[in-house]
């Protein structure tokens, strides 16, 4: 319905869940790569998008990481982010809270500092020039040992100022939350925010273990907790939000058929869910366009639109006065779209 993707797109939204290395497009990764005299496998930006057909999560990652090889200076990680906000921005998008993957760089031999001064610029020309608020979560690589988190996290601390939160992502089925308890009990006591992607591919069990060993914040992901009816009561309780992503849910075949997304029971059942593009340049969609196409396979309402994104802003991590007057900016276009 075309009155619905227009109050969709004039909506102003927050991101919780958006992976910047996943936000490289074919024609960037091209440039990019020519840029820095790295050989693709693919000979053409057509080629690299056909090879986007994933049939679970590990063929999205061994593509992505393959992706990964052409960011080697600072220039390359702030064209990235630039990139991404310039999309967003033009989508309403007023809050960003951008994950990093930096064991994904240093393993290759780029420096840490490298990567982190390219987003951080780019995040703050962000700031100034498109009026986007921002936090930067540095995620540590599940599949990778606990040791390797650990010297990540030593790398951060002199970079408190600005790197808000931990999290946790790549492969979840075998690298359950618990993993990592040590790594997040020292994030926790340097006073990172702490999230962590748990109940994608992984059990409502590993979704537990996030909450009762890691102490996270809030959920990425989160789909398989609706199997177990008790942590679905616990986290309604909490109130703690979950960061879900329609097209990634899709396309990595974590739902057969955008109709079967739980995203409207999460709702129904109290969950505080927000609706988030996790990798879009690899599956299919930005914020605007992961929420028409929810909203068409759902047959969501207006005022379940206007949910998620209070949602959203409820759960991001900003002071009291940046939250208060991103919701007032939703309850401001609410009132005019009435």
């Amino acid at each position: 319905m075309r009155d619905m993707t227009s109050f969709i797109e004039g909506m102003p939204k927050a991101e919780l869940h958006l992976h910047i290395e996943g936000s490289l497009e074919p024609e960037l990764m091209f440039a990019i790569a020519a840029r820095n005299g790295v050989a693709l496998e693919y000979d053409s930006v057509e080629a690299l998008r056909a090879a986007y057909a994933f049939t679970r999560l590990q063929d999205f990652l061994d593509i992505y990481y393959q992706g990964m090889s052409v960011l080697l200076r600072e220039r390359d990680f702030y064209d990235l982010t630039w990139a991404y906000l310039e999309r967003v921005a033009a989508q309403n998008v007023i809050h960003a809270e951008i994950f990093f993957d930096p064991q994904g760089h240093t393993a290759r031999g780029v420096a840490f500092e490298t990567v982190l001064d390219g987003i951080w610029r780019a995040l703050e020309d962000g700031g100034r020039k498109l009026g986007i608020s921002s936090r930067l979560i540095m995620c540590f690589l599940r599949h990778l040992d606990e040791a390797d988190a650990l010297a990540t996290l030593d790398r951060a601390m002199a970079h408190r100022d600005r790197i808000a939160g931990v999290g946790l992502d790549s492969s979840e089925l075998g690298h359950p939350p618990s993993k990592f308890a040590e790594a997040f009990r020292r994030a926790r006591e340097a006073g990172f925010r702490l999230v962590a992607h748990a109940g994608e591919e992984g059990p409502a069990e590993y979704v537990r273990e996030a909450l009762d060993i890691l102490h996270i914040e809030r959920i990425d992901h989160g789909n398989r907790a609706l199997d177990d009816d008790a942590l679905v009561a616990r986290i309604a309780a909490e109130g703690l939000a979950l960061t879900v992503c329609p097209l990634s849910n899709l396309r990595l075949r974590v739902v057969e058929n955008l109709r079967r997304h739980p995203l409207r029971e999460m709702l129904a059942r109290g969950l505080k869910a927000t609706v988030n593009s996790d990798d879009p340049a690899y599956f299919g969609g930005y914020m605007t366009e992961n929420l028409v196409a929810v909203q068409e396979a759902l047959d969501l309402t207006r005022d379940e639109i206007a949910a998620l994104a209070r949602n959203a802003f409820e759960a991001a991590f900003v002071d009291e006065a940046r939250k208060a007057e991103m919701i007032a900016a939703l309850d401001s276009y609410l009132r005019e779209t009435a």
